[in-house]
């Protein structure tokens, strides 16, 4: 099944709908109240019937409950690391990584994405999210796959100046990826991915373009370690509620940060004002996004004096 989250035309309301023969199936109720049963949703009488095409998407969650975003492909954990002239950590290879960023950051497909205050070296990052259908804690790897409701694109933007700076400090990232997240365009459940499985993700192509012209890229079986386990461990002592957001970290070479390094700072500008990116997700979709100027960095003043 294909979900979204669609503005009805009728009221202007946040419906969650689900995709048929061309047709949205829209239900008077938001997608994160179906997720823990989809499939039972789905048998659900719907309150419209619309176009697919014309319809306006937002993020398949707009507001979800929190948004985790792990680190999980090799090649792009080396070549950042690299970027930033540091090596991988030992415990990356020990254990599943995330940071938690922005819930009120999360953009829709087409939204626009401002560039971050002060930054002049904006980037976006090619990533798969799943979107937890059922919550619970302590979760073991086969019960965690088993709460995921699908799977959607998942776009992290990254002021690399900023993070470069904040990560010195050694807490995780802030102002550097705190500005927006762009989720969508669709919300596709884990048995229409199924024939694609390979190792702990899937085959399917993870790529994207810069106005028209494709960047890097990879595939989603190149993951190290699965939504399972990045699920599991992200319930660890906590709990997972519907609607959390966990998304996979960047597939290699889908970052400018790493094709710069790679292939040259020319061939790969940062993003500017201006330009549209579109991530792509083999057999889940492609969200675009333009980019515009974000605000002028508002002054702190000098901090106390003191030791």
């Amino acid at each position: 099944m294909r979900w979204v989250t669609y503005v009805s035309p009728a009221d202007g309301a946040e419906r969650a709908g689900l995709l048929r023969d061309g047709r949205a199936h829209g239900f008077d109720a938001a997608l994160v109240d179906l997720l823990p049963d989809l499939a039972a949703a789905a048998e659900r009488k719907p309150a419209e019937v619309l176009p697919e095409e014309g319809l306006v998407l937002r993020a398949p969650v707009p507001r979800p409950p929190s948004v985790r975003d792990f680190l999980s492909f090799e090649q792009h954990a080396r070549n950042a690391a690299a970027a930033f002239g540091r090596e991988v950590s030992p415990v990356w290879f020990e254990q599943p990584v995330f940071y938690f960023t922005n819930p009120a950051a999360v953009r829709g497909p087409g939204e626009p994405v401002p560039v971050s205050p002060g930054s002049e070296a904006f980037d976006y990052e090619v990533e798969v999210a799943a979107v937890v259908g059922r919550g619970g804690s302590d979760l073991t790897p086969e019960e965690a796959e088993a709460a995921i409701a699908g799977y959607t694109v998942f776009v992290d933007w990254s002021a690399r100046d900023v993070q470069g700076v904040e990560s010195k400090i050694g807490l995780g990232p802030a102002k550097g990826k705190d500005g927006a997240t762009t989720i969508g365009p669709v919300l596709v459940t884990p048995d229409e991915l199924e024939p694609y499985r390979s190792g702990h993700g899937y085959a399917l192509r993870m790529s994207a373009s810069v106005d028209g012209v494709e960047q890097g890229g990879g595939s989603w079986a190149d993951v190290r370690w699965s939504f399972g386990q990045m699920l599991a461990y992200a319930s660890r002592g906590t709990e997972l509620r519907p609607g959390d957001v966990v998304g996979s970290g960047t597939v290699g070479t889908g970052c400018l940060l790493e094709l710069r390094s790679l292939h040259g700072e020319e061939r790969h500008p940062w993003l500017r004002p201006g330009v549209e990116v579109a991530v792509t997700i083999e057999r889940i979709g492609t969200v675009t996004a333009p980019v515009v100027a974000g605000p002028d960095p508002v002054p702190l003043g000098p901090p106390a004096s003191g030791s």
